[in-house]
């Protein structure tokens, strides 16, 4: 039992549940890595929602309601993490849910489809009808109705190929990433660079809140390069600042 006074309840409790979903079939072993690793990228972002992941989030939310078929891709850690959450952003901006998975296996598909249709939503991806253009492996495999169809996709989590390969067939591609270096973060449309879960509630809010108007209006000013440089420049900033702190406190000269 981790104690709510936990200086890092809440990170120690997202390693619980995908540790939970690594049992139950969900998470693969490479997802218990990948997540290791967005720990590392948000100890550096200081573990909270800075203003240029707010912008990318709200940026997400006008671009998805704007849509005429948004899908939002889910795999075994999105689902660990925040199944209840990503549907409840779906039905805030009207977009579906398709599975794909990097390390595909039907199980796994099956489980995750399951978890979903326990909290009362039925997803794409079970019975895949269609190709991804030049992207080998069975990430490729989507339908007609979510992912090959859609105009804008959410890809949160996700691999750099299938992000540019989604660029390529023409779709407007956002990620969640709290990697800025990555190659998904570089090559998508909008990047938002936070933590899966504190971006989905972000937008949850920001979408019941928002009108097509004030959609349109923002996306008028957003800039993917200059969010992913306010980032970069903050992690510079805070490491500079831990650094000063450091040699102060044990005396040397900066």
């Amino acid at each position: 039992m981790i104690p709510k006074s936990h200086p890092r309840y809440e990170s120690l409790m997202k390693r619980e549940k995908i540790i939970e979903g690594f049992k139950k079939g969900i998470v693969a072993y490479a997802g218990l890595i990948a997540h290791g690793r967005g720990e590392t990228f948000d100890y550096l972002i200081g573990e909270r929602s800075e203003d240029f992941a707010l912008e990318a989030e709200e940026a997400a939310v006008a671009k998805m309601l704007l849509a005429k078929n948004a899908v939002i891709s889910v795999n075994g850690n999105v689902t660990a993490l925040a199944a209840k959450e990503v549907i409840e952003l779906a039905d805030s901006v009207g977009a579906k849910i398709e599975v794909n998975l990097f390390y595909r296996s039907e199980d796994r598909i099956r489980k995750i489809v399951e978890e979903f249709k326990t909290l009362g939503k039925d997803i794409l991806g079970a019975n895949p009808d269609a190709i991804i253009p030049n992207l080998e492996h069975s990430r490729a495999l989507c339908t007609k109705e979510g992912i090959y169809s859609a105009d804008v996709v959410l890809v949160p989590l996700e691999d750099g190929d299938r992000t540019k390969a989604l660029r390529d067939m023409g779709k407007f591609v956002i990620t969640i990433d709290l990697n800025p270096l990555s190659r998904t973060a570089q090559t998508a449309h909008i990047t938002i660079v936070d933590e899966l879960t504190r971006a989905v509630k972000n937008m949850i809010k920001m979408a019941q809140n928002m009108n097509i108007d004030e959609a349109r209006n923002i996306l008028k000013w957003y800039d993917n390069h200059a969010i992913l440089a306010k980032s970069l420049e903050h992690i510079n900033r805070r490491l500079e600042n831990l650094s000063r702190q450091l040699q102060s406190s044990s005396g040397l000269k900066t």
